[in-house]
């Protein structure tokens, strides 16, 4: 599987990221690697998002949610266009706080 196949099934839910993350351990790819660390930030996100939500009576998570989908669209289409994408405001937060994952 090449490194843009890779990048676009670690979007795919959870299942998808951890077969990118598997496939990307036997041939490592840099696109592949970039897009698993964009993806882990937004899955912790969610997460993040439904504990708000228990708080915030699901005002909070709906935002975060909302947030999370549109930044999640704008890092597939990068993947899709096989070029690395950094997601307005978090991204290089996440390269640089998840950057054991190569």
């Amino acid at each position: 599987m090449d490194d843009k196949t890779k990048s676009i099934l670690a979007h795919i839910t959870l299942i998808g990221w951890i077969v990118a993350l598997v496939m990307n351990q036997s041939e490592k790819g840099e696109n592949t690697s970039f897009y698993l660390r964009q993806n882990l930030g937004f899955f912790l996100l969610l997460v993040a998002g439904g504990v708000l939500g228990m708080f915030t009576f699901g005002i909070g998570s709906m935002i975060v949610y909302i947030l999370v989908l549109v930044l999640w669209v704008l890092s597939l289409v990068g993947a899709l266009g096989g070029q690395k994408s950094l997601t307005p405001l978090i991204g290089q937060m996440f390269q640089d706080w998840f950057k054991a994952i190569s």
